[in-house]
């Protein structure tokens, strides 16, 4: 199990970004959560196997139809065993 967080830079927030990104995390069977930030990035933490990782690391660089992902960073974090994939507050 590996876990990452990622900030999401661009016009990422008001396009249904953090909707569309639980409901492939489900598909995917990615644990975590994702959240606005203040600053108009979208964070997110996902956990679950290398590949599963990676494949939401690739939706989330591209993210839903009218989203524009600019860049995004992805740094490590330690897995904490979570399951089910939700948006916070």
């Amino acid at each position: 199990m590996i876990r990452r967080r990622v900030i999401v830079h661009g016009g990422v927030q008001g396009v249904g970004y953090r909707y569309t990104a639980r409901l492939e995390a489900e598909r995917l069977g990615v644990a975590g959560w994702v959240r606005n930030r203040p600053d108009g990035a979208v964070e997110a933490e996902v956990e679950g196997d290398e590949a599963s990782v990676q494949a939401m690391l690739d939706w989330l660089a591209e993210g839903p139809p009218g989203a524009v992902v600019r860049t995004t960073e992805v740094s490590e974090v330690e897995p904490g065993g979570e399951r089910g994939f939700r948006i916070a507050f």
